[in-house]
């Protein structure tokens, strides 16, 4: 009993209570994790769980708004090309008041193949020689515009963009379509390396700028000058905002926003018909889609529309994202970001490794397949769009194929709200793709034996299969690139759109010769690219990769063996190992 009083002063309570010391020890593992993962960028939850902690659910709610309203007035800019270029019928301007139906036929010579269901007409382009009928010669005094359907000023009747000038209005829709594809391509490179707000704001500011001098321009060739400028700026808008509103949504909500803003944009060029009819002319339509953007150029203050959390956690940049969470959270404590103002100082922007990209056989596969199905649907669209009129020669009127056109762009939103996130997005594509080419199969091949009625119903299918595979592609594009090159990844698939859309002023410049050669090749190819579609992944409530090496990882998946939904297609590495 008396050794067990001397035993506490020896060495063997010593070691007991150095357990004690062992509890404290147990934080200061936690504290040199973030010191010793500080060469390694900390891995990234999914995006909406990204945006929650650094801006707030409801701040979230209201930048996804903001991302959406644009798109109501880019569609002024980006699909005011067939009301701006609209040719009515014309013939050449005579001496002397309005002139009778009887003074037309004795002025002008007749020829055939005038009208739109191929009968004959007064000539649009030759007159009488001093009124004898022994010769002709070309139009002297200009010509008159007889303006039943769009603008009753456009380029085509303020500068006399016909007969021996037509060739001006295919080759500024190939320059606009151009535009569009270059500001894609530049502009989605600079998203990736400069950021998405300040590409956001470069953007705006150049539309605005390019816009203003659209409206002014005095020549056809200033005109098209600065039409390209400004497709490619409104692109480098379109496509910014798309990527931010896909990095600021969780899984649950990207196809929901984006379904809306695909909507905003069909409400966007229903409003371009009304303004159309009201204002009557070309100027002051373009005006009205670029006077608004100019609000949007308060996006560029401070605070009203942040960069992408995912973009921004990528370059380093974890200070900006702390101050956004603090700032939009200052009623209340949290300090669930508080590791991050030991990590590294802030870099440009996100290193990315050429290389390791050039490598990258995955990503390059997805894309390939993804952009050579966008290059079919939206080439696609114009064979069903004019099929009617190539065949039987009554080609509709202009308010038909474009409120057709429209309509069928919002129903396929609709369609692809209701069945994407059920079915998964490679299998709608599929069977979009699938029905685009079984529509067009069955036009070319029994247009000998079909009725007018039934000619329009597929046309209709083809245009409206069309049109949601388009849209498909690069929604799915934007799940399945990695954050570091998502920009450019749907800026190319985009970009290969473009050059599918090249095809129809193309073929307007040669007044739609060898349409039928021209709808087989896209057929055919339509068939190859189902076939293709069965290559990709499948992104339905997937994390968006962040890496090129998370992208790499989005493979397609066995068709033999079916996989669970809740099982997730990217391996997100334990940060604790």
């Amino acid at each position: 009993m008396m050794t067990s009083p001397n035993s506490p002063p020896l060495a063997s309570p010593p070691p007991c209570l150095q357990p004690p010391p062992s509890l404290p020890s147990s934080p200061t593992p936690s504290s040199p994790a973030p010191s010793s993962s500080i060469p390694h960028p900390p891995s990234l939850p999914p995006t909406g769980e990204v945006m929650v902690l650094a801006l707030g659910e409801k701040k979230q709610r209201v930048l996804i708004a903001l991302s959406i309203l644009p798109n109501l007035f880019l569609a002024f800019l980006l699909s005011s090309d067939p009301l701006v270029t609209l040719a009515s019928p014309h013939h050449c301007r005579l001496p002397g008041p309005s002139p009778t139906l009887q003074v037309l036929n004795a002025s002008l010579p007749w020829e055939t193949g005038q009208r739109t269901d191929g009968s004959g007409g007064p000539s649009q382009c030759k007159q009488y020689v001093n009124g004898s009928q022994s010769a002709v010669e070309d139009c002297e005094a200009g010509w008159e515009y007889n303006v039943s359907e769009g603008l009753r000023n456009n380029i085509v009747t303020e500068w006399d963009l016909v007969c021996g000038q037509y060739w001006l209005v295919p080759v500024e829709e190939v320059c606009f379509i151009l535009g569009v594809l270059t500001g894609c391509l530049g502009l989605g490179y600079a998203a990736d390396r400069l950021g998405r707000s300040k590409t956001l704001l470069i953007s705006l500011t150049l539309s605005v700028v390019f816009g203003v001098l659209v409206c002014v321009s005095p020549y056809p060739s200033v005109f098209i000058v600065m039409r390209f400028c400004l497709a490619a700026a409104s692109a480098g808008v379109y496509l910014t905002l798309y990527v931010i509103r896909i990095e600021l949504c969780d899984p649950s909500l990207r196809l929901l926003a984006t379904m809306l803003a695909g909507l905003m944009t069909v409400a966007g060029e229903l409003l371009l018909l009304a303004v159309a009819l009201g204002c009557h002319s070309w100027r002051g339509l373009l005006g009205a889609g670029v006077a608004p953007l100019t609000l949007f150029l308060s996006y560029g203050i401070p605070g009203v529309f942040p960069e992408s959390p995912r973009w921004l956690l990528l370059s380093g940049r974890f200070a900006d994202l702390i101050n956004e969470r603090r700032n939009s959270n200052r009623d209340r404590d949290d300090d669930s970001l508080a590791d991050l103002d030991l990590e590294p100082p802030a870099t440009s922007g996100p290193v990315l490794s050429f290389p390791e990209l050039f490598h990258s056989k995955n990503i390059w596969k997805n894309i390939c397949v993804l952009g050579f199905t966008s290059f079919i649907s939206h080439g696609i669209s114009h064979c069903y769009s004019s099929f009617r009129g190539d065949v039987r020669g009554t080609a509709p009127s202009f308010y038909w194929t474009y409120l057709l056109s429209v309509c069928a762009g919002g129903g396929s939103w609709l369609l692809l709200w209701a069945t994407v996130d059920r079915c998964g997005r490679r299998g709608i594509l599929l069977l979009a793709m699938t029905m685009t080419g079984l529509a067009s199969l069955i036009l070319l091949g029994l247009m000998e034996y079909l009725s007018e009625a039934a000619i329009t119903v597929f046309s209709v299918l083809g245009l409206f299969s069309s049109q949601a595979t388009a849209s498909l592609c690069i929604f799915f594009t934007a799940e399945i690139m990695p954050t570091i090159i998502r920009a450019s990844g749907v800026g190319s698939v985009l970009a290969l759109g473009c050059v599918g859309r090249l095809s129809s002023p193309l073929m307007d410049l040669r007044n739609h010769y060898g349409y039928f050669l021209h709808h087989v090749v896209y057929s055919s190819l339509a068939l190859l690219a189902v076939l293709s579609i069965l290559l990709l992944p499948e992104s339905k409530r997937k994390p968006l990769p962040q890496t090129l090496a998370e992208g790499e990882q989005y493979r397609r998946p066995p068709l033999g063996r079916r996989r669970r939904d809740n099982v997730p297609l990217l391996a997100t590495p334990n940060p604790d190992t």
